[in-house]
Formats: C-alpha cells, sequence, structure tokens
C-alpha cells in the first residue's frame, strides 16, 4: 500500500484465494508481495543473541510478512513454536484453511495446539488496498480484518491464550486528534475504509474484555454484522493487548541495527502526540522482547507506537 509507507492497515498478506495454515519447521515463502522478504534461516541468523525463553505456543495470523512475519522470526529464536494461518501456502507443513471461514480457524487452532495449549495469539491480518480517487485505499473484502477477529474470538480454545492484535493510530476520534495535522487528510480520505474495517476489529476486542467504547467510533453493522455481540465473549477476555502503530515503514530495526533496544522508538498507553511513522520491525520488535516477554506491563491495554 503506497509504495514504501502504509497506514497499519497493511499488516497480513495480499487477498487471495486459498488460505493456508502453516506449522513451520525450516522456513516461509510467504505470498505474493511487492518486495522481497529473507527467508527465516537468513532473518533468523541476523537476529542479535538473546536471553533464553520459554518454549512458548504461538499461532500468528496474517504472519507472510510484515510485522506478523517479523515477530514470528523472533519467537522462533526465542526458542518457541510457530504455527501460521495464512492465505498462500508456504513451503512448510499445510493446512489449507481461511481466516474468514470459522471451522478453518478452529483448524488452525487445533494445528498450534499439537504439542501443548496456545500461549500466544498474533492477529495481523491486512489486505493490500486498491486505490480510486473516489474512494481512496479499499481493500475486499471491506471487513476482511473484523470477520477474521471474530471468527478468532468466536472459536478461541481453553485454556485461552493471550492474545495480541495489531491495529492502528488515527483510528478512532481521540486517537485521530492526536495524529500530526499533515496526516490528517491521509487518514480521513485515503485511508478511511481499511481504518473503518480496524474500528470493527478495536470494537470487537473492546466488547469482549469490558473496555470502554464510544458508540460514534463503531463501524456498524456492514462491517461488524448484525448478531455479532452473540459471537464473541462479553468482559471476559482479559489476556489481551492491542498495538496501534503509526504509519508503517519498510524501514530497519532501529532497536536492533543502532543497539537501542526500546528506547528506538515511543511507547504508551493511549494516544501517542505527534507520531509519525514506525517501521514494522521495530512494531515487531516491541511486541516480542516487549509484550511476549514482559506480558504483565503490558495486558489489558491499547498501546501506540511511534518514532
Amino acid at each position: 500500500m503506497m509504495g514504501q509507507w502504509g497506514c497499519a492497515a497493511q499488516t497480513g498478506c495480499t487477498h487471495s484465494k486459498g488460505h493456508s495454515a502453516v506449522h513451520v519447521t525450516k522456513h516461509l515463502k510467504g505470498c505474493s508481495r511487492r518486495r522481497p522478504v529473507p527467508s527465516l534461516n537468513s532473518s533468523l541468523s541476523s537476529i542479535p543473541p538473546i536471553k533464553p525463553h520459554g518454549k512458548h505456543q504461538v499461532l500468528v495470523i496474517g504472519g507472510s510478512r510484515n510485522i506478523g512475519y517479523y515477530s514470528a522470526v523472533r519467537l522462533l529464536a526465542l526458542g518457541a513454536t510457530v504455527t501460521f494461518l495464512l492465505r498462500s501456502p508456504g513451503k512448510a507443513r499445510l493446512v489449507q484453511g481461511d481466516a474468514l471461514v470459522k471451522n478453518d480457524v478452529r483448524r488452525a487452532w487445533s494445528e498450534a495446539s499439537n504439542s501443548g495449549p496456545v500461549d500466544f495469539l498474533i492477529f495481523t491480518v491486512g489486505g493490500t488496498g486498491q486505490f480510486s480517487l473516489t474512494k481512496g485505499v479499499t481493500i475486499t473484502p471491506p471487513n476482511l480484518v473484523t470477520q477474521s477477529l471474530l471468527n478468532v474470538l468466536e472459536t478461541l480454545p481453553s485454556p485461552r491464550p493471550k492474545i495480541i492484535t495489531i491495529s492502528s493510530t488515527g483510528l478512532t476520534r481521540a486517537s485521530y486528534k492526536s495524529l500530526p495535522l499533515a496526516l490528517k487528510p491521509l487518514y480521513s480520505y485515503l485511508l478511511s475504509s481499511p481504518l473503518k474495517d480496524k474500528r470493527g476489529a478495536e470494537e470487537a476486542i473492546a466488547h469482549s474484555a469490558g473496555w470502554e467504547w464510544n458508540v460514534k467510533d463503531s463501524p456498524g453493522d456492514e462491517i461488524l454484522g448484525a448478531d455479532w455481540t452473540n459471537r464473541v465473549p462479553t468482559g471476559e477476555l482479559k489476556s489481551v493487548v492491542v498495538v496501534r502503530p503509526a504509519m508503517l515503514t519498510d524501514g530497519e530495526c532501529r532497536a536492533d541495527v543502532k543497539g537501542k533496544g526500546s528506547d528506538a522508538y515511543r511507547v504508551k498507553e493511549g494516544d501517542l502526540e505527534c507520531g509519525w511513522t514506525v517501521s514494522r520491525r521495530d512494531v515487531a520488535y516491541f511486541l516480542v522482547e516487549g509484550v511476549v516477554r514482559h506480558w504483565e506491563e503490558w495486558e489489558g491495554k491499547c498501546v501506540s507506537v511511534a518514532y
């Protein structure tokens, strides 16, 4: 989306027929993309040494590239077992599936729990948009993210995993006010459609977790569906974190390359003032090194990330 730039609405792979869940054993070649993504083997070798971590079972939905992919690379380096639900098959053990089909999501949970209960779900589903002068950027279907997440929440296994989902800054009325002035037209016009889908996903999380939600921010039944509240938990989903990145870029991971760690970016619960951009690699760094490693610090929060 938009060449080297993109909002947090573009975090998964391109929309296509034939979605697949893959349990990574060696490496993954994701679906069609605009830029090359290194193999897991080469990516793993480039990550600096890290401290030992628990042998987590992790399900990644939307992880063929971008934030989901980079997060999975880090989790594999930590010794986790990672299972992917993808739209296109990779070079690994495959289970055909589509996050928009509830039974396929159930099978993804089953595959991910083969070696024990799933510890974490990383949800980074997104679509590659098509641009038009009259509508800005649109994705197909327009409720891809929301309906995929509703299927995930409706089929949660027991015991329930910890959930991390990627959203976007500028999403709600309050968050939009915190955007830099120059970015506001971009978010309100060009990216309004994918952000509407992201709002539906956030509303589903808010309902399930018992968070406050401004009804004026609701995208309505066209995104959520008329009976969506009957499909998901009500106020009982406590082990969840929503991450709202600023405008996403394909830049380096400053936390690794410059050795700054978490000092490479800003993180704040709620909205960040003047948050322009952040690279997908640094969001992945925060997701794994910040949220996964220090779950108690972030559990139950919606946080923004930007440089």
